[in-house]
């Protein structure tokens, strides 16, 4: 198994967990619209600036346009303010969730080159997420770079899916995520029911999908050697268990 292909799911969920915190639920009290879904697409679109939403559509790529829509331009933060307190509930979730991880400061210490090397190219919210200032301190730091990189994941994964002739609704289904089965993930997403099945098809373009995913993403990687690849896998392991225990 390539690194990318090893780290991808603790890269997935750690980064994930501080958009479900009570951190994310404070941030979206501030906005003053409630619900999950306003202030998450403003917050984590908020990197994008002011745009009209097909572009936040366009970036998010997995949501139904008209979904985005009606989420960003329910909240009126500015989306530099939004962007800027959306990052504040990644490191402070970090700070709650990591800061007794002795392994904080190495995952930040390994996962800073690879950000610095992924190309930025197609991907719009990782270029917005890694141009943000990185927290000085360690916990804030590896969750932060960690959101970085599952943004870098999350876009190159979305090419890699109209590459293989999937739509957006059609990849939803298909891979659903590591928390919902595909047809749950879709509500979640808003897309409309009724949902067409998975055929045997649209899995295989959704296989190739996911491995055209990690040879995209394996050039940033490289910049570790074997050792630190190793390292790496199982600090993020660990630390996926400390933020997600069971």
């Amino acid at each position: 198994m390539s690194l990318a292909a090893a780290v991808k799911l603790p890269i997935q969920k750690i980064g994930a967990g501080f958009m479900f915190s009570r951190e994310a639920k404070a941030f979206g009290a501030t906005t003053g619209v409630p619900g999950f879904l306003g202030p998450y697409t403003r917050g984590r679109g908020g990197v994008l600036g002011e745009v009209d939403a097909d572009v936040v559509t366009s970036a998010f790529g997995f949501f139904p346009a008209e979904t985005i829509r009606a989420a960003w331009e329910s909240v009126q933060m500015p989306a530099e303010k939004a962007a800027a307190g959306y990052l504040g509930v990644c490191q402070d979730f970090g700070r709650r969730k990591l800061g007794e991880f002795a392994g904080a400061g190495r995952i930040a210490e390994l996962l800073a080159p690879v950000a610095a090397a992924a190309d930025p190219a197609g991907v719009a919210l990782f270029a917005g997420w890694r141009a943000l200032p990185l927290a000085a301190d360690d916990p804030a730091r590896a969750l932060q770079l960690i959101q970085v990189l599952r943004e870098l994941r999350g876009g190159l994964h979305l090419l890699a899916t109209r590459a293989s002739g999937l739509t957006p609704r059609e990849s939803v289904l298909t891979g659903g995520s590591w928390r919902h089965d595909g047809t749950h993930q879709a509500q979640e997403f808003g897309w409309p029911e009724p949902y067409e099945e998975t055929t045997p098809e649209l899995r295989r373009r959704w296989e190739a999908a996911e491995a055209l995913t990690d040879e995209l993403i394996a050039p940033a990687f490289a910049v570790l050697d074997e050792q630190q690849g190793r390292e790496l896998t199982e600090l993020l392991t660990a630390a996926d268990a400390v933020v997600w225990p069971r």
